[in-house]
């Protein structure tokens, strides 16, 4: 395959046949279309290999490649790609990095370049180059089996750069602040890509935590555009059965039965799931919705994750759990105490307000209904504004402020709870206001340098254990009143972090190194003393030797004198 491929790169090559590149594509066409399908992959590879050649050739050329590569990759039959999976996507994912370089580069030698529309001309290429690549990577993914795409996905997602999370694979100091955000917005497209169409039968396996987390720490990002490409990539993985286009838009859909939504009972795998995984669920999209850039299609977007959650997810405790989330996003809007605009406030009321109107009618409840349906026609006459219909149009009049007094206009737990009372819903459970679980990073700034997240690593590790003394501390009622209440210890964490973070950022480098040696100093002669107390002498077999004062002695004996009994020697 290779004695066969080659010579027509060679001649691609020679006569300058990739830009246009429509006699490449046909000759690959043909070469594809005239082998066995478990022979694709060499020629994938060879078409690969031929790339990494080409890394430094213009835009034009490495986007014509990429395009016959795409070309190859979209016939090649499912599952031939071979063993190379992983290689495949680390060439493709690292020429869309140099990609970026390259347009970060042109970016910047603008400002003194003569020719500015050479340049922008140069960076357009660019794009070209980089939106093949994701099409390349999402056709190769979209020929992969189920349990190839799940690791496929986990290898894309560990490329992706992650403010205040070790990454190896990119230097985002070099690239910087828009250079990591370019990467990041290519990366995730290229999951969309590759999650359409993924249906797995169990979200724990679909969602495992090394791709959860991360991915929920993107959500996390104070970049609207960001928030919506996580979004996306979650509707890819949960909505197994292909309802997103129904509940596309946010609205109050007056018949959600005419909708025809396909559903399955909730298995046991998926409940065990958002046991331990829902409030995580929960949590980024309560913080998602008060960030103060989001626009329509964010609160679309967020709209369409509860609705799909409840679709596939939602047994009766994770239906009072959303109901809960809800009621929280309702309070936050009026409380208002993150002082959020007032079109994010009327967009968190609008969300409630179509999201229970959809949940109403999901669990077919009247009373229900009919509350939700009593709230949603008194905001139309007096309160148009806390309604998607209205609030995200253009030049939506808003309100100065919200008035909390008018209960009409909300929505109550305590009526909620009346509507909802009898088997299967736990209804004493609404009454209990949802906070958002607390993790490591509302511990930390949410935009935090790589120095930050080196010195808070120094700072937990140069954390010595209490003494027996503390341990032993006599526990009382004031002790476990003092432990509950966390609000002086927090802050003094915070002082603590802020100290050690200004340390290792303004302190000398001999001051730092000698401060280090000391810790391992202090280590060593901890280890030293453990040792001594732990290795003793060994025993002699000849017995125990009388020495003066009433002691005793046991004398060390090298152990090629001892003598041993037969059934011990080998």
């Amino acid at each position: 395959m290779k004695n066969a491929v080659r010579p027509v790169l060679v001649h691609l090559d020679h006569h300058h046949l990739w830009d246009p590149n429509e006699f490449a594509v046909s000759c690959f066409r043909i070469i594809m279309y005239s082998i066995q399908a478990q022979h694709s992959h060499h020629v994938i590879q060879q078409v690969l290999n031929h790339l990494d050649t080409h890394n430094k050739s213009t835009p034009r050329v490495r986007a014509g490649i990429v395009q016959v590569l795409l070309e190859t990759v979209a016939i090649a039959a499912k599952g031939s790609v071979g063993p190379t999976v992983l290689e495949v996507f680390n060439t493709l994912l690292k020429h869309l990095r140099m990609s970026v370089d390259f347009e970060l580069g042109e970016s910047s030698r603008r400002n003194s370049s003569s020719s500015v529309s050479s340049v922008r001309g140069r960076e357009s290429d660019e794009r070209i180059v980089q939106n093949a690549i994701i099409q390349t990577i999402g056709f190769f993914g979209g020929n992969l089996p189920d349990y190839q795409r799940a690791e496929v996905m986990m290898f894309i997602m560990g490329k992706v750069p992650v403010y205040g999370t070790p990454c190896h694979t990119l230097d985002t100091v070099k690239i910087g602040h828009q250079g990591t955000k370019r990467i990041q917005t290519m990366l995730l497209s290229s999951l969309i890509m590759v999650t359409s169409g993924f249906k797995s039968k169990s979200m724990s396996a679909a969602l495992p935590p090394p791709f959860l987390d991360p991915l929920f720490s993107i959500s996390l990002m104070e970049d609207s555009e960001l928030r919506q490409l996580v979004l996306e990539i979650l509707h890819n993985i949960i909505d197994r059965h292909d309802n997103r286009a129904k509940l596309r838009g946010i609205r109050i859909i007056p018949n959600v039965a005419a909708l025809k939504i396909k559903r399955e009972k909730i298995s046991k795998q998926d409940v065990a799931f958002m046991k331990k995984h829902g409030q995580q669920l929960y949590r980024h999209v309560y913080l998602g919705c008060k960030e103060e850039d989001n626009v329509h299609k964010n609160f679309e977007l967020l709209f369409t994750t509860l609705a799909i959650l409840t679709i596939e997810l939602a047994n009766e405790e994770v239906v009072i759990d959303l109901i809960r989330l809800s009621i929280a996003l309702q309070e936050m809007a009026l409380n208002n105490e993150e002082n959020m605009p007032m079109s994010i406030r009327c967009g968190i009321m609008a969300l409630v307000a179509a999201y229970l109107n959809f949940l109403s009618q999901m669990i077919a409840n009247p009373p229900f209904c009919q509350h939700v349906s009593k709230v949603i026609e008194l905001r139309n006459m007096d309160a148009p504004h806390l309604l998607p219909e209205h609030i995200f149009r253009d030049k939506c009049p808003l309100p100065e402020s919200l008035d909390k007094h008018d209960r009409q206009l909300y929505f109550q737990t305590a009526d909620m709870a009346e509507c909802l009372a009898g088997p299967g819903y736990n209804v004493e459970r609404l009454s209990i206001p949802y906070i958002p679980q607390v993790t490591d990073e509302d511990h930390l700034q949410r935009r935090r340098s790589f120095v930050d997240t080196i010195s808070l690593q120094v700072d937990i590790m140069s954390n010595s254990l209490p003494d027996r003394s503390e341990l032993a501390e006599e526990i009382t009622f004031e002790t476990l009143k003092k432990a509950i209440d966390t609000t002086g210890l927090e802050e003094q964490e915070r002082e603590k972090r802020r100290q050690v973070i200004e340390k290792f950022q303004k302190a000398p480098f001999e001051e730092i190194a000698a401060h280090c040696e000391s810790k391992a100093n202090m280590l060593h002669d901890r280890l030293a003393q453990i040792f001594e107390l732990t290795i003793r002498p060994p025993p002699s077999p000849s017995g125990v030797v009388s020495i003066s004062a009433g002691h005793t002695q046991h004398p060390s004996v090298p152990v090629y004198e001892m003598k041993f009994p037969d059934l011990c020697v080998y």
